[in-house]
């Protein structure tokens, strides 16, 4: 599996001075927890789940959640759990014929309720684990969390690894009373079973919800208060330095267009100077689609250390898969900055001309930058991230 795979490759040789490589399950872990991407999320009672999976229907698709959770009515659990069933035993199938390989499925997860739960699952599907790169724990808790990552601990295998995604979004995470003991207990759990911790996730919905919030299109979570305030608290708790984990962004659950309530805030300029009359007709199509807000707030995800982000229409994905692309100019500080740290040096200048990279402080976001260059590419310096997405509206889409 690769990021970008829509793209021919003289197309990529264009685009990219160091193109994407190559991941799959069975990639180092500090390495996969960066390549959720886009990580689609659909309910589990979807029908032929795995002629999608076979067919490639989405394209650029890296990540998908089976869901058994919020998506399913309380009424429908049983069902649900037969139709997954059913289509992970299909695609098996098709695995054990010799048809497609784990290398080129998209990372699988299921999201389920609890314990009891998956174990029924685990137990019926036997072999089919293996389809798996892991399960999606909603609404973690340390009371409750702790049996399912021992379960994940005993699966994992070095020839068939197995991950947990928690998701956290209870109201003890973002309640400002509780806020911090809860994430000070939850990550010292997580240390505990840290090779097993594949990406920490947000639930912005479910956080917005236990407040009767619900935001528009034209609302990041970075704009809600008491989100922006939690998710402070999470990156400060999970990304530190000394035990760092990845922290995917919130979902972005917009996609049909309607008529705005806010005037656009993407700016005219660059897009007229970048495109000329092209570019400001593309831009009216970004607001048009949606996508305009889902620009905006995967740029603030990017900005404050989030990788990837959760999504619930496939029109969402080659958008976060390329702002996530790593600059030339992000990849030759970073690489710089890693040469450098050999206790020679404390700062050196950019090669840019602009900017001191100064070792010691910047030496953690050189690191990520790195890992990210491995899966997501890098640019070449005349192109920018937004020309990728360009590249979507009027190429991949035709």
């Amino acid at each position: 599996m690769r990021f970008f795979t829509y793209f021919y490759n003289n197309e990529l040789g264009h685009y990219f001075y160091r193109q994407p490589q190559d991941f799959d399950k069975y990639s180092d872990r500090e390495l996969l927890s960066y390549g959720l991407g886009a990580t689609l999320y659909m309910p589990a009672t979807r029908t032929n789940i795995h002629q999608e999976i076979l067919s490639k229907k989405h394209e650029g698709l890296s990540s998908i959640v089976m869901d058994l959770e919020d998506a399913i009515g309380d009424n429908f659990i049983n069902c649900a759990e037969e139709l997954l069933m059913d289509e992970l035993l299909k695609l098996y199938l098709e695995l054990e014929k010799g048809f497609l390989s784990v290398a080129e499925l998209p990372l699988l997860f299921i999201r389920i309720r609890d314990l009891k739960q998956f174990m029924r699952i685990k137990h019926k599907i036997g072999n089919a684990i293996r389809l798996l790169t892991g399960i999606v724990i909603p609404k973690f808790t340390v009371e409750e969390g702790r049996d399912l990552l021992e379960e994940a601990r005993l699966i994992h295998t070095k020839e068939h690894p197995f991950y947990v995604m928690p998701i956290l979004e209870t109201a003890k995470v973002i309640q400002k009373e509780t806020r911090i003991n809860e994430l000070m207990s939850i990550k010292h759990l997580f240390d505990e079973y840290r090779e097993n911790i594949l990406n920490v996730r947000i639930g912005a919905t479910d956080f917005c919800g236990l407040y009767g919030i619900r935001r528009s299109a034209d609302t990041t979570v970075y704009d809600i208060a008491v989100l922006r305030d939690c998710i402070s608290d999470i990156i400060n708790v999970f990304q530190r330095f000394d035990q760092p984990y990845v922290v995917s962004g919130p979902v972005w659950e917009y996609f049909s267009s309607k008529k705005r309530n806010l005037k656009p805030q993407i700016r005219e300029t660059p897009f007229r100077e970048r495109y000329g009359d092209e570019g400001l007709k593309w831009r009216t199509e970004l607001i048009n689609e949606n996508t305009e807000g889902l620009i905006r707030e995967t740029i603030m995800d990017i900005a404050n250390g989030l990788t990837g982000k959760t999504i619930i229409h496939p029109s969402h994905i080659k958008v976060v898969q390329a702002l996530n692309v790593v600059s030339y100019e992000e990849y030759i500080d970073a690489s710089n900055i890693v040469k450098a740290a050999t206790g020679d040096y404390g700062a050196v200048k950019s090669e840019f001309s602009n900017k001191m990279n100064e070792i010691k402080p910047h030496y953690f976001w050189a690191r990520k930058i790195m890992l990210k260059s491995q899966l997501y590419g890098v640019l070449h310096e005349e192109f920018t991230n937004i020309d990728l997405i360009k590249k979507r509206v009027f190429v991949s889409t035709s």
